[in-house]
Formats: structure tokens, C-alpha cells, sequence
């Protein structure tokens, strides 16, 4: 006959004398949550608390695990409604320490008597042998029930622990698994969270300005982390509020007088005091910030924001920042990813800035050389250079058109000796970078120098001094152009052009189709002869437009350049009534789109109807 057991009874098989430490209580808590078990019923468990009570001849058996506030059923035989859908009682802290426990009457014994489980199961007789994890840590107890006082044989206390073990090998078996699987989603989270890691440090070293390094930052983040907002807050002299594209998520335009390094705000703080600041609530960020933070806060509908400076070689440029809209605390890996993209990120801004820089000096530089038009009675004129959107944005395509000297006397104009009036020019210098600007600055200037040097020698002999002067000083320079020179004559105007390489001029007048002024020579190239460039003639009469354009507008792959030209031939004749500045922009945005693939440089040129 087995003896009842005290507290300590059970100690050498998992069970423990006295109370559950926290530190207990908390392993036997997360084991449970990784085998699956609690109140809702458990097929495995069920299997084994039917067995029990054929063991030992009980009317109820259990599969009983301790939780934080009470014991639950995962399985079960024998009880009634409403245990039977509850499978819970209330906890009972001699059951949880003991471990072992056999009790010939719980009614009476001090250590179950007055218990919520002796009373809700109505228990008398009651054996409970423990169910032990890897750790040593008691989960519970496969418990036998018996309504009347029972004395226990030790062949019965034998049988029940046999099974418990059995049970609980089960349960660790599950345990095991459940840890297994979180392991493998662990290592595949670290090595998606390197992989997005290495993506960026080889995206971001490709970045050629603030603007994509603030693109493929977004795009990273959002996608790989799963969150609501990514963006760059940078603190510059001359963008001092600066996220994704201007903009809020919510798609509000951004205040620029706003600095997020100076304003109260987690990107400031980051920048500012160089470390991660992490904000969750309206609450924190009112009491952090202030009541203006909290109402931005509000707007943009965010729950958590992490901001991580942007550290520099020099300086701090300012903070990454990104948000969620639900309540989410980064773990160690998130913020290691996003501590290295910030790192990365500062590095591709240092250079984007740098880059940014010398193209602003270089557009700077080319809209110094686009000068304004100038006004000639009888002639209408309007000009547009539309930069290739996917580069650097500057370049060596360029228009020019300014009044010429009378010959032999040095005036400006021409009008009453019956001579050109006006020079008119489109080139192309081959290159799309700052030094194609500057080889084009030098160009349009030799071209001038040539006109105003030689008044009354024709555009062919102004092509030809550039050609030398070029070779002479060894510039390299090749590209295309068309240079003409316009006389009035009657009613309209006389061209003379001399055209090197380049896309055909094209002449619309009312009432005829478009013609194309096809008649060209060689491109400028070094090395070429003198005296290369022939000229031509061409009347403008009353209402005609002439257009001068770069090879950025009718140049597409995969589309036939005479057909493009043929087609822009159609746009022009069928905007005879259009005025020039608008018929421009129409032309570029219809034959190349408004984010050009190439730059486009247009001059358009138009004699006056008697009716104007």
C-alpha cells in the first residue's frame, strides 16, 4: 500500500519542496506555450487520461497543467458539464509544488482540503504523478480521481508513473519540435535579415543622389521589414525637411519651414543625441515631444516610430526613421538591420551630396549658357531644354539665337543693309555629363566669337572656325549642330544653314505638308579637313514655323528615326495656330513623355501670318 506523499515526496522524480520561484513559474509557462497545451481539448491527452482511469479503475482522470491561474484539462475522461467544456479549475498550489502527490482523501488532507480543484471535482481519493520537461521543471500531473477515500497500492503508483512518463515524453517530444521550428524561422529570419543587409550595402553603393538613395532606402525597408513608413529626415543648409519625396505617407506636402533636427521630434533626438530613439503612442510622444509633435503624431496614424541617426564621416546628416501602424517593438536582429542600412545610407548621402553638388554648379553653369531670346520685329521664337530625367542632368545638348552685326560695320543688326539679322543654332556635344556641359559652354561661345568676328561670312563659315579652333586647342569635342542665319525678305525671312550631322530641321507652312530640310554634311569630329560644311537656302514665308530640335526627341529604341521624324512633322503642321511656348512643350511631351530618356533641346521659329 503506497504511503501519501508531502511536499518533498516527489522531489527526486521532478518534484520540489516549497513554493514556485518566478523563475519556475516562468520555464513551466513557456514550455506549456511551446507544447500546445491548455484548457482546449488535446487528442494525444485524452488518449492517455482514458488510459488512467482503465489503470486504476477511477471514474475521472486527468492530463492536468499548472498555468498562471489555473489548472486546465488538455485531457480528460470522466467529468460533466460544465467541467467537460470548461476543462479548468482553479489553482491549487500544494498540487504545483508537490509534484507527486497521493492522497487517500483530499477532503481532509491540509494540503487539498478547502481547494477549489477538491471541491469543483468533488474529489476524494486522488493520485498524481508528475509531468516533468528536459529542464527538470514540473508542467503538471497525470492525475487519477476517485470519489470516495481510496488507499493507493503501490502496483497503482507504480502503473500511473510508468504512464506519466509516457505522457510526458509525449510532451517534451512536442516541446522539442515546437523549438526545432522556431530555430529554423530564427535562422531564416537572420539570414533574410543579412540578405537585406548585404542588398543594401550593394543597392545603396550604386546610388548616384539624395533623391535614390531615399527610393531604394523606402523600398528595402518597407518590404523586407513589413512596415507602414520608411524615410530619410536629413539636416542640410539647403533642405532642411526632407522624407520620402516631400511627402507624409498620408500624402500631405511637407512643411519645409519644419526641421526635423531642431523641431521636437524622435528624428531630431536621434540626430541630435547620435543614438536610436524608439517612441510607441500618442502618449509617450506627447509627454517626449509636446502637444504639436503629438498632432502631427495623430495625423499620420503611426503606433511605433524608430529613428536611427545617420552618422557620417564628418557629421551627423540626420536620422532614418521608421514606423508602424500597429504597436511594434524591433527585436536585437530588426535593429541590427536597420543600424547597418542607416550606416550604409549615411555613406551613399556623403556621396550623393558630394555628387549633388557638382551638378548644381553644372546646372548652374548650363542654364548661364541658355540665355533668354532675343526680340526681333517680324520673327516669333520660343526655346525649351527638357534634361534627361534618369541622369545627371546637365549635358551637351543646347540652343542659342542672337542678333548679328551688319558687315563692315560692326552694328547689331542688320535689317536696313539687307543682310542676316539673326543667328539661330541647335547641337547635340556628344556625352551626357558635366563635361559635355562644359565642351558645349566652350562651343556656343567659339560659335559667337566666329559670327561676330567675320559679320557677313556665312553660317558655314562660322561651323568652319569653330572646327578649327576646336582641333587647334585639342578639346576632343565632337557632336553635331545646325547653324543658320536669317535675312528678312518681303513679307517673310530667308534661311541660310549649314547643317553638321544632325537631325533634319523641319518646316511647316500653311496649307502644304511638313517638309524636311534633309540636305546635311559630316559631324563635327577632329581631324576632319577644312572647308567641310556647305550651305543652304530655304524661304520662310508669312505663317510658316520652322523647327530646330535634338536627337533626344525622335530617337527611340527599337523605332525608326525617319518615322519619328515624320510623325513630329504631323504634330508641327497640325499646331500652326498654337503659340510657340506651348506648342514646345506639347511636342516634347508627346514625342518623348515628360520624363525624357535623353536630353531635348528645341528652337522654334516663326514668321508672322498677315493677320497676326
Amino acid at each position: 500500500m503506497a504511503e501519501e506523499s508531502g511536499p518533498g515526496a516527489g522531489a527526486g522524480s521532478g518534484g520540489s519542496s516549497g513554493a514556485v520561484s518566478p523563475d519556475q513559474e516562468g520555464a513551466r509557462l513557456l514550455a506549456l506555450e511551446q507544447a500546445g497545451l491548455s484548457s482546449a481539448a488535446d487528442e494525444g491527452m485524452d488518449r492517455f487520461a482514458r488510459i488512467a482511469a482503465r489503470l486504476v479503475d477511477v471514474p475521472v482522470a486527468l492530463v492536468s497543467v499548472a498555468g498562471a491561474e489555473h489548472h486546465s484539462f488538455p485531457g480528460m475522461t470522466g467529468l460533466e458539464a460544465p467541467l467537460s467544456e470548461l476543462r479548468r479549475t482553479g489553482l491549487c498550489a500544494a498540487v504545483v509544488s508537490a509534484g507527486r502527490l497521493i492522497v487517500r482523501d483530499a477532503r481532509t488532507d491540509p494540503r487539498t482540503r478547502g481547494q477549489p480543484m477538491t471541491e469543483e471535482l468533488s474529489m476524494a481519493g486522488y493520485a498524481g504523478l508528475p509531468l516533468v520537461d528536459d529542464d527538470g521543471v514540473v508542467l503538471g500531473s497525470l492525475c487519477a480521481v476517485d470519489r470516495r477515500p481510496r488507499e493507493w497500492t503501490d502496483r497503482e503508483v507504480e502503473a500511473l508513473a510508468d504512464l506519466a512518463e509516457a505522457c510526458a515524453a509525449e510532451i517534451r517530444l512536442r516541446i522539442v519540435t515546437r523549438r526545432i521550428e522556431e530555430a529554423r524561422g530564427e535562422t531564416a529570419a537572420l539570414l533574410t535579415r543579412s540578405e537585406l543587409v548585404l542588398r543594401a550595402s550593394e543597392v545603396l553603393a550604386d546610388t548616384t543622389g539624395t533623391g535614390q538613395v531615399r527610393h531604394q532606402v523606402g523600398e528595402l525597408i518597407t518590404r523586407d521589414l513589413q512596415t507602414s513608413y520608411a524615410g530619410l529626415s536629413l539636416a542640410q543648409e539647403r533642405i532642411p525637411w526632407d522624407a520620402t519625396e516631400g511627402r507624409w505617407p498620408d500624402g500631405t506636402v511637407q512643411d519645409p519651414a519644419v526641421d526635423p533636427v531642431a523641431t521636437p521630434w524622435p528624428t531630431g533626438r536621434a540626430a541630435r543625441e547620435k543614438r536610436t530613439v524608439a517612441v510607441h503612442g500618442i502618449q509617450e510622444v506627447r509627454a517626449e515631444y509636446g502637444d504639436e509633435a503629438a498632432a502631427r503624431w495623430e495625423r499620420l496614424g503611426f503606433a511605433s516610430l524608430v529613428c536611427v541617426p545617420l552618422a557620417g564621416t564628418r557629421r551627423v546628416l540626420g536620422a532614418l526613421a521608421v514606423a508602424w501602424r500597429h504597436r511594434h517593438e524591433p527585436d536585437l536582429g530588426e535593429l541590427a538591420v536597420l543600424t547597418a542600412t542607416a550606416a550604409y545610407a549615411a555613406r551613399a548621402l556623403e556621396r550623393a551630396l558630394f555628387v549633388d553638388e557638382r551638378i548644381d554648379v553644372a546646372r548652374q553653369l548650363q542654364d548661364a549658357m541658355l540665355t533668354e531670346l532675343p526680340s526681333v520685329p517680324g520673327l516669333e521664337m520660343a526655346a525649351l531644354y527638357r534634361p534627361a530625367a534618369a541622369r545627371d542632368r546637365v549635358g551637351g545638348d543646347w540652343y542659342d539665337a542672337y542678333r548679328l552685326p551688319a558687315a563692315g560695320e560692326g552694328e547689331e543688326g542688320n535689317e536696313e543693309s539687307g543682310g542676316p539679322t539673326l543667328a539661330a543654332t541647335i547641337g547635340d556635344i556628344t556625352g551626357h555629363d558635366i563635361r559635355a556641359a562644359t565642351l558645349m559652354g566652350q562651343a556656343r561661345s567659339m560659335l559667337r566669337q566666329a559670327d561676330h568676328d567675320h559679320p557677313g561670312a556665312g553660317p558655314a563659315a562660322a561651323v568652319g572656325a569653330l572646327h578649327h579652333s576646336t582641333t587647334t586647342l585639342d578639346l576632343g569635342l565632337t557632336g553635331t549642330l545646325i547653324h543658320a542665319h536669317l535675312t528678312p525678305r518681303d513679307q517673310g525671312w530667308e534661311l541660310t544653314w549649314t547643317n553638321a550631322g544632325h537631325p533634319p530641321p523641319l518646316l511647316a507652312v500653311p496649307g502644304a505638308p511638313c517638309r524636311v530640310l534633309a540636305e546635311h554634311e559630316m559631324m563635327l569630329y577632329p581631324g576632319l579637313a577644312e572647308g567641310g560644311w556647305q550651305e543652304y537656302r530655304q524661304t520662310l514665308p508669312p505663317g510658316s514655323t520652322l523647327l530646330l530640335y535634338t536627337d533626344g526627341l525622335v530617337e527611340r529604341r527599337g523605332e525608326d528615326i525617319d518615322a519619328a521624324i515624320e510623325r513630329l512633322g504631323t504634330l508641327l503642321a497640325a499646331g500652326a495656330g498654337t503659340p510657340l511656348p506651348r506648342l514646345t512643350h506639347q511636342l516634347t511631351v508627346s514625342m518623348a513623355g515628360e520624363d525624357p530618356e535623353d536630353d531635348v533641346a528645341l528652337l522654334a521659329l516663326r514668321c508672322p501670318g498677315p493677320d497676326a
